[in-house]
């Protein structure tokens, strides 16, 4: 197995961050959906109104930023950022003071 293939600088997180109107029904939909569409894809809550999803490679999170980018509702705005797991690895978290841990990597299983 190649070592590289698993390096914490080609592993990728794509952050999508979001404040999407919600002032009409039809805003609300919008929203709701493009939420339900990012949870469908694999992408978990990290804060309100910002999703993440790991990726394997960066190849892999264009892929998902590609469809993420096909998913935009009329109004608001929508952030999409692509760091590596070295860089997400280095987060900071905090909750009321405390230190948390991030989020775990996953493990890319391989069969082939």
């Amino acid at each position: 197995m190649n070592a590289e293939r698993f390096n914490a600088y080609r592993i990728m997180w794509v952050m999508v961050l979001y404040d999407l109107p919600t002032e009409t029904k039809a805003m609300q939909r919008a929203a709701n959906l493009f939420r339900k569409r990012l949870e469908d894809d694999g992408f978990a809550l990290f804060q309100f109104s910002i999703y993440i999803r790991h990726c394997p490679s960066r190849e892999n999170a264009q892929v998902h930023i590609k469809r993420v980018k096909s998913w935009l509702p009329k109004y608001g705005k929508v952030a999409i950022m692509n760091i590596t797991d070295k860089q997400f690895g280095d987060i900071e978290l905090f909750y009321a003071r405390s230190k948390e841990e991030p989020p775990p990597t996953y493990q890319q299983l391989e069969l082939f």
